[in-house]
């Protein structure tokens, strides 16, 4: 169980379950884009490091952020508390293939430097079946490289592809990009995660910033007196099974997420976003970053 209190935030980070059962806070730290530009590794460093501090203690990776740079600053920010820390991990499609899955986490774990993967994706489908991956992700589970394993950026018809694979009923999560802009996972993936007791994990909650500046999340934040970008998280983070996992390098930027753990959204607000970003009428292709 990895609730945890901290002086910032009034209250614990509240938790969504895995199908294993296992709880994982709602609320993470992204790390896209980090480990690229060495002027930038103290900032990153600190504010991985704050983060976990106020309890934020998931952590999202991949072997392609910095080209593994992004793992290696992990390791110095989780250093000494591992144990604290639920870590997820992805593999390139180009790498998805039996051995060379195996190889890309092995290669993960060095750069983490930790014995395990709490959580191992698929960054998105390539070439390489799927079968082919799940083989190699129950292989890691049954050598304790990894604990579990979900799939990125994947659509509606590849989950039904990949459920329907022996093994494949074990998948973890499926991390999308998803954001009150990018609403299209609503009308079919979602609930059918939902369903499945499959949390989503959300990417790039505020569109890389392309919200905040919006007109109603403005208003709605005015009201509230809290900022639009927090707005935008409290849309996210009151939804059942969905965890966010934005970038934050400023301690000030991470007491605003959590803050929006506490912010409340009333039936007229929800509406207002509603008119603001519509939901799907239909489906549609799934957007990636």
């Amino acid at each position: 169980m990895l609730h945890t209190k901290h002086p910032r935030f009034s209250g614990i980070i509240p938790t969504t379950h895995l199908p294993s059962g296992e709880s994982i806070p709602i609320l993470g730290q992204g790390t896209w884009r980090m480990g690229e530009d060495p002027k930038m590794k103290a900032a990153e460093l600190r504010g991985l490091q704050y983060g976990l501090d106020q309890g934020l203690n998931l952590i999202d990776t991949a072997e392609m952020y910095g080209n593994g740079g992004a793992e290696i600053l992990v390791s110095e920010a989780i250093a000494g508390r591992r144990d604290q820390v639920f870590l997820v991990s992805k593999v390139l499609p180009q790498n998805a293939g039996r051995k060379d899955t195996i190889l890309a986490c092995e290669r993960s774990l060095r750069h983490l430097k930790t014995d395990r993967i709490d959580l191992y994706l698929l960054h998105w489908k390539g070439n390489i079946p799927l079968s082919e991956t799940l083989e190699a992700f129950l292989a890691l589970v049954a050598m304790g490289k990894i604990r579990y394993w979900g799939v990125s950026n994947i659509d509606m018809a590849s989950m039904n592809e990949l459920v329907n694979i022996s093994g494949g009923e074990s998948v973890a999560t499926d991390q999308i990009l998803y954001n009150p802009l990018r609403r299209g996972a609503e009308w079919d993936l979602i609930p059918w995660c939902r369903q499945r007791n499959i949390p989503i994990m959300a990417y790039s909650p505020l569109d890389e910033g392309g919200i905040i500046n919006h007109s109603t999340l403005k208003s709605i934040a005015s009201q509230l007196d809290v900022k639009p970008a927090q707005v935008a998280m409290a849309w996210l983070l009151r939804q059942p099974g969905i965890i966010s996992i934005p970038k934050a390098i400023k301690p000030d930027h991470i007491d605003e997420n959590l803050a929006a753990l506490n912010i409340s959204l009333d039936k007229q607000m929800l509406e207002q976003i509603d008119q603001a970003f519509p939901p799907p009428n239909g489906p549609r292709s799934l957007e990636v970053n």
